[in-house]
């Protein structure tokens, strides 16, 4: 399966938003002005990004004042050029103004990919250096192939390097400091 339909025009947001019919349910994003549009994810996929908003959504409930959690198909507007639909994604609580009515303009505090057949060399690669270059805090990378979370995290001095990799067959944790007391026991959420 071909990673993705490439156009060759540099494109913005609104080109995205004036050209292509939101109620098509085709995905599409710009990474550089260059337009990829993705099939529709596996069963699989969907369960695991389904199970992980619940968890965190859950817990933001409880704890409103850490954020909010969004799945797909959600714009994430990073500059007029780079224009993605993480799978999840979580607005922390001292960003509440990227949120708009339409979309999020700018860089959320935490994104998550699950990798897909059509998607993986684009989340490894592609939106790993946007996510660095634009600020995201904690980048989740899943390989649902592989039952694992790779987590990239932002140091202090700036830097986005992966700070730990997480196995669902060691019964291993996942957690995060940017929202505390949320945990997911990796086991169950691969099962």
């Amino acid at each position: 399966m071909p990673d993705a339909v490439r156009s060759t025009a540099k494109l913005t947001y609104d080109d995205l938003v004036a050209t292509f019919p939101d109620e098509d349910g085709v995905r599409r994003e710009l990474i550089d002005g260059e337009l990829l549009v993705t099939p529709s994810p596996l069963v699989r996929h969907q369960r695991l990004v389904w199970r992980l908003t619940l968890s965190i959504g859950s817990h933001l409930e409880a704890h409103p004042e850490q954020g909010e959690a969004f799945g797909s198909p959600l714009d994430v507007v990073m500059t007029p050029y780079d224009v993605v639909e993480p799978d999840v994604l979580v607005v922390l609580g001292d960003q509440r103004d990227i949120l708009t009515d339409k979309n999020v303009q700018g860089a959320p505090g935490l994104v998550v990919e699950i990798l897909s057949p059509s998607t993986r060399k684009r989340d490894l690669t592609a939106k790993r250096q946007l996510f660095d270059r634009e600020g995201v805090r904690e980048y989740w990378i899943v390989d649902p192939d592989r039952n694992n979370v790779a987590v990239y995290r932002r140091n202090a001095d700036g830097s986005f390097p992966l700070a730990i990799t997480l196995d669902a067959t060691d019964a291993e944790t996942l957690t995060t400091p940017l929202l505390p007391g949320w945990e997911l026991q990796l086991e169950r959420w691969f099962r």
